[in-house]
């Protein structure tokens, strides 16, 4: 259980005490000091300094963190976590073609990372986004808790590393080139790939690569680019990998040639966790054309064949008897039951003059990316590869290795690609399976989920139910009071343990891994008096996970209904009671540009309206305006939508401007229409034809995106643009309708027939 209690803070800012930087915590200031690495090219590593350096050596310029006691969110946690392996992050090589290489320890799913990672090396280094290469790192065990994808974090904690050894590169490749001109170093710069000299001489970095990694030069600090200087970061980039992706050349898992890897598929139970007690026909399906294996695992039963369609054929025919699960007599009403009870009840509990009260509830939730769970997996008795989508490899490693019985350094795992995750590849389920099926049949097998695989036995956001209480006074806001509770969030898969790691230090110390999370995600922006949160979670032996947004899309869209509310009853007009009570300039600015290009407050036909909504996460912040058309209110579309945020320091806005856009699109399919029906214990939903999340004509044609010009480092963007979407939506249907949302999705029948289980 997680609470705060914080009196209302002065306006423009947040009420902590002083305490020591994080920053000095955990290292003391930092420089990153580089070196070359051994070969026929050039190579740059950097690695993490201290104070012995000479004092009027130049440090490279690395994001600030926040105080002690003002930790805003799980990304700070996160980047905390990182900062003493960050500087083994990176090597950079400069191949004698001229082009580039950067190993990534991230994951690429769909955010735009391996890009604005490009463009970061290639604003260092002058040179052409297109000679980049990026490829993923494998797990790399001695990054420790750094080498995670995930809350956001991926520019933030990669930021000042890479651009450290791009510097470095770039200083190293004008010493070669000063030693063969003879002439001195600060006289040369570089530009489009060569290095430059005032009399119009040039050499390309490939010409220079071997000399520069050949030079005795020693390691040294070196500085990186002012952001004024700056002239790739801070545009708008294309995508490096878009058009492999939408000519279909683009290499996801199950596209890798892997040498022998079998297609196979898993025959899974009617229910969630239920077990295989006796397979009545194993050597009929043996005997089936193409049919190479057939293997009992813990999550079902194992066909491995010559091709997929022979091994769907296969599972398809397996008769087998079922064990239950845990949760075979639960359903939908049984947890809006169980999640309501376990809401912790207000003190005092009886109401007051002023006082109003709020309840919510949403529903279970797939993440439903396009690719689902595949993996590859080629077991031997002493070593073990495995092929995958994994934003935590490291923990995916470990927890493979104990389950092979094999040392952690004899299982590789190669980070590939995927096509979306939204959490879901936090969890390494596909590659464990692989690995399970791969030992179990001495065979290397390619393991691909079917779309009800991945939507009935995956993991779902949990469940969850909200209760507010506000306490008004004249004209203002005196209390604000939240209590949830949400069916128990696996946290199993990395980020556990960096709390864990770093709770001592940490506001939220003493705390489990839901309750820190929670109070990490979810913070109320106003300032509205006396603040109050708790969370209670309740246990079920199911499969739940980190979805887009975690806590926040549910917490935070519920609380903007409030607001809406709240301002109603005072009244006030929503979107000047939100720029009255918010607590920055920083905050209203992006809530004023969506209430300035939308045309806040105009004039609209019966049964349509606009809804504004605010969200800060991250260390970024978003407002969004939207208008619907809800003159039917059981079929509402949203035709028009405004967007600003503030990132910080942006890198590649277009990417940015995708993030926001995709994060629109995630909160009109779960606020109206997607979720998920448990009924005795499975979901019913089994494909897209079933889970309503958004089609194109759900998607208004009309979408304005600003991405502000912030200052500082770059904040979070993944998660942050669903909350204020999603609250936006359910206002302008309240708008609308005059029907007041208080359960999600809000439109959400079983309207068709259930796949057989």
């Amino acid at each position: 259980m997680a609470t705060t209690s914080t009196d209302r803070p002065a306006p423009g800012g947040r009420h902590h005490a002083a305490s020591p930087s994080l920053r000095d915590h955990v290292v003391g200031r930092r420089r990153f000091l580089t070196y070359v690495l051994a070969g026929s090219t050039l190579t740059v590593a950097a690695k993490l300094g201290f104070d012995a350096f000479a004092p009027e050596a130049q440090a490279v310029p690395t994001p600030s963190l926040p105080q002690l006691g003002d930790v805003q969110d799980l990304g700070d946690v996160v980047v905390l976590a990182g900062r003493p392996t960050e500087g083994l992050l990176f090597t950079i090589e400069i191949l004698d073609d001229g082009r580039v290489h950067v190993s990534l320890p991230r994951m690429e799913v769909g955010q735009g990372i391996t890009t604005a990672v490009a463009m970061l090396v290639a604003e260092e280094l002058d040179l052409p986004l297109e000679a980049l290469d990026v490829a993923l790192a494998p797990a790399r065990p001695e990054l420790l808790f750094n080498h995670i994808t995930g809350g956001s974090t991926g520019i933030r904690t990669v930021y000042g590393p890479v651009r450290a050894a791009a510097a470095a590169a770039r200083y190293r490749l004008r010493q070669a080139a000063a030693q063969r001109w003879g002439v001195p170093v600060d006289d040369l710069r570089t530009g489009a790939g060569s290095v430059l000299a005032p009399d119009g001489r040039s050499l390309t970095f490939g010409l220079l690569t071997g000399i520069a990694a050949r030079l005795p030069l020693g390691s040294l600090l070196v500085p990186t680019k002012d952001p004024s200087e700056f002239r790739l970061v801070g545009t708008s980039q294309r995508r490096l990998d878009a058009r492999a992706m939408v000519t279909g050349a683009f290499t996801y898992t199950l596209d890798l040639d892997v040498e022998g890897a079998c297609p196979t598929m898993v025959r899974r139970p009617p229910t969630i966790n239920g077990t295989v007690r006796r397979v009545h026909n194993e050597a009929a399906v043996r005997a089936m054309p193409g049919v190479l294996d057939v293997a009992v695992i813990e999550t079902g039963v194992a066909v491995v064949a010559e091709t997929f369609g022979q091994a769907q054929n296969g599972t398809e025919a397996l008769d087998v008897t079922w064990g239950p699960g845990p949760v075979d007599d639960l359903s939908d009403e049984d947890v809006r039951k169980e999640l309501r009870q376990a809401t912790l009840p207000f003190v005092p509990p009886v109401t007051l003059p002023g006082q109003h009260e709020f309840e919510f509830d949403w529903a279970f939730l797939p993440h439903a990316p396009m690719e689902t769970n595949s993996a590859i997996a080629d077991v031997r008795e002493d070593r073990a590869d495995i092929w995958g989508g994994m934003q935590t490899p490291v923990v995916a490693q470990q927890h493979i290795a104990n389950e092979l019985g094999l040392p952690q350094s004899r299982v590789t795992c190669h980070v590939v690609q995927s096509g979306g995750s939204f959490g879901r590849r936090l969890f390494w389920d596909g590659p464990l399976e692989a690995a399970r099926i791969s030992q179990a049949t001495g065979r290397v097998v390619k393991l691909m989920w079917t779309r009800t695989d991945d939507m009935r036995h995956g993991r779902a956001r949990p469940a969850a139910y909200h209760r507010y209480r506000v306490t008004t006074g004249p004209g203002t806001v005196l209390r604000h009071e939240h209590h949830t509770a949400f069916v128990e969030t696996d946290w199993s898969h990395g980020l556990g343990e960096i709390l864990t790691a770093t709770a001592a230090s940490l506001p939220v110390a003493g705390l489990g891994f839901s309750e820190a999370v929670f109070l990490l995600s979810v913070a109320s922006p106003y300032n509205f008096g006396v603040v109050d949160q708790l969370l209670n979670e309740v246990p079920f032996n199911m499969h739940t996970g980190s979805w887009r947004s975690v806590y926040s899309i549910s917490s935070r869209a519920t609380e903007e209904i409030v607001v809406d509310e709240i301002a109603d009853v005072l009244g006030q007009d929503p979107y000047e009671f939100r720029r009255t009570f918010l607590k920055t300039d920083a905050q209203r600015a992006v809530l004023d540009r969506v209430a300035k290009e939308g045309g806040w407050g105009r004039s609209m036909d019966e049964g349509r309206a606009q809804g504004i909504a605010f969200h800060e996460e991250y260390r970024s912040r978003t407002a969004v305006l939207v208008e619907m058309d809800a003159t039917d209110p059981d079929d509402p579309r949203v035709t028009k939508a405004v967007i600003a945020a503030d990132y910080g320091l942006p890198i590649n806005p277009r990417g940015l401007k995708a993030q926001l856009l995709g994060g629109l699109t995630d909160a009109i399919s779960v606020t109206l229409r997607a979720g998920l029906h448990l009924e005795n214990g499975l979901p019913l939903e089994g494909s897209f034809s079933q889970f309503r999340y958004a089609r194109q004509r759900d998607v208004p044609a009309d979408v304005q995106v600003f991405v502000l010009p912030g200052e500082g480092d770059p904040g979070g963007a993944g998660e942050l643009g669903l909350p204020a979407a999603a609250g936006a939506i359910a206002n302008a249907y309240a708008r609308a309708t005059g029907r007041k949302p208080r359960s999600f999705p809000i439109i959400h029948p079983v309207d068709f027939e259930p796949f057989p289980r």
